[in-house]
């Protein structure tokens, strides 16, 4: 639900209301070259936070129950969906034809040396690659991105440049960060590890999901504040 520049429904509701940070933000120009991500958990962060989708608030989900942290900020791609052709690419790669996607928005991990203070804000990531995430029979995948002009990662642009320990430590927490005290195991699996190119179809696919899914949101609401 981009705004329009220069109508002035539009700039009045963007100087009183808060956008929706799953459907009222872009994910950017540049996508999927570069894109905007909302992050919603830091490497700082004992709990997981989620972004509730009705409301557009981040709330908590849950503590983590053991000493893992997230490797990296973490959050989702505005105006994504995790539909149809997203679970099809992950069904093509891995040769199992019953996944479906998760229906939630295109997870993102940033790579950055700074430390970010806390979640619930926007930043420019560029893609470099991904892992190809089933959780319970759902596609789940991980988008991995630097941070644009970091210092340490942002001359990256494919993940094989990133060094292998980093990337074991995201596969790692992926794999744990569902893990009951009880021991049981968790639903997820990592089937791959995938470069940029793969990374930027993924995100062009769940861009069409997102469009399959809620249509042209900016459309609905011009029509809505005219009728």
């Amino acid at each position: 639900m981009t705004a329009k520049r220069g109508n002035p429904t539009w700039e009045v509701l963007r100087i009183f209301f808060r956008p929706h940070p799953w459907h009222g933000i872009s994910m950017g120009e540049a996508a999927p070259e570069m894109v905007t991500a909302y992050i919603e958990v830091v490497p700082t962060d004992t709990v997981k936070y989620e972004l509730e989708k009705s409301s557009g608030f981040l709330k908590l989900d849950r503590p983590q129950k053991f000493s893992n942290v997230c490797p990296a900020p973490y959050g989702f791609i505005p105006q994504t969906f995790c539909g149809g052709q997203v679970a099809s690419l992950a069904a093509e790669r891995t040769g199992r034809a019953s996944l479906v996607g998760d229906g939630d928005p295109l997870d993102i991990c940033v790579l950055t040396d700074r430390t970010l203070s806390h979640a619930d804000h926007l930043l420019d990531a560029i893609p470099i690659g991904g892992l190809r995430m089933l959780d319970a029979g759902e596609a789940d995948d991980k988008i991995v991105a630097v941070l644009e002009k970091d210092a340490s990662y942002g001359h990256f642009r494919d993940i094989k440049e990133c060094p292998n320990a980093l990337v074991q430590r995201l596969i790692h927490y992926f794999l744990t960060y569902k893990m009951s005290p009880k021991g049981e195991s968790p639903s997820t699996e990592v089937t791959a590890v995938y470069g940029r190119e793969e990374a930027h179809e993924v995100i062009r696919r769940s861009s069409e999901d997102y469009a399959d899914r809620f249509g042209s949101l900016s459309d609905l609401l011009e029509a809505t504040l005219h009728s």
